[in-house]
């Protein structure tokens, strides 16, 4: 008896194989011999707009009004293509960076920086003649860029004074002024004193600039970074709201020498 049960298990197993793999064997190969496709429209459900539309209205309407607050007036409007070494925009903004940055590191470490500079690029509006508003902050400055405080040695200066002349671009720049000559930088004075090279001078420019942003390497082997935890676009507002009426700097910081 047992030798007849392994006997019909044995077969049993040897059926269900052979079962199986004719099975596989007869099945249909299926190839890719086109693609297609059409379009369905989406029938907009007006009800279920008309209810995110009355939740979103609230908020909307709180930063509208946030937004359009009036902070300062215009007597014209400031434009960063006004000029090709500097701009009034530019210097403003230089300024506003170095006067208000100076009121936190002079709080947290007792000194207070020589110089700004911050990027061209980095001006993404206007100024418009007329009401100044928060929106004006936001739109000249819609990154999250903040202000850091950076210890630079002279010749680090001396680096970032040819950067500025190579570039060729209005960067904003305040503390600092120099004349220019082909793609060199001369006439270095910091605070109205001659740049020393074996000095050490602190310089309040963005994070992102920090980072290498724009080709701005001299920034990397810094002696001492300082973040002010102080959004740039925080500072115009800021800036704005304190100064009613925006007047733009006229003095000359950069000089091209024929």
């Amino acid at each position: 008896m047992t030798k007849l049960k392994k006997y019909r298990c044995w077969k049993v197993r040897i059926v269900l194989s052979l079962t199986f793999f004719f099975a596989l064997s007869c099945s249909p190969t299926y190839h890719v011999t086109g693609i297609e496709g059409r379009e369905l429209p989406v029938t907009p459900d007006h009800g279920e707009s008309q209810r995110i539309e009355a939740f979103i209205k609230p908020y909307r309407d709180h930063i509208d009004r946030e937004l359009n607050t009036v902070l300062a007036y215009a007597p014209s409007t400031l434009d960063k293509m006004d000029g090709k070494w500097q701009t009034g925009l530019g210097s403003l903004m230089a300024d506003a960076m170095l006067a208000r940055g100076n009121d936190i590191l002079k709080r947290r470490k007792g000194r207070v920086a020589d110089i700004c500079l911050l990027n061209f690029g980095g001006i993404r509006s206007i100024i418009p003649k007329g009401h100044v508003t928060t929106r004006t902050a936001f739109e000249i400055m819609p990154f999250e860029n903040s202000l850091v405080a950076v210890v630079l040695t002279g010749k680090q200066i001396g680096q970032m004074a040819d950067y500025i002349a190579r570039e060729g671009k209005a960067h904003p720049l305040a503390g600092m002024t120099l004349s220019v000559d082909g793609k060199k930088a001369s006439g270095i004075r910091i605070g109205g004193k001659p740049l020393v090279a074996t000095a050490q001078y602190e310089v309040i420019t963005s994070d992102y600039l920090l980072n290498g942003g724009d080709n701005m390497t001299f920034f990397a082997p810094a002696l001492e970074v300082t973040d002010l935890d102080y959004k740039i676009r925080n500072v115009l507002i800021d800036h704005f709201r304190d100064a009613d009426t925006i007047k733009a700097p006229t003095d000359v910081r950069i000089t091209e020498l024929k």
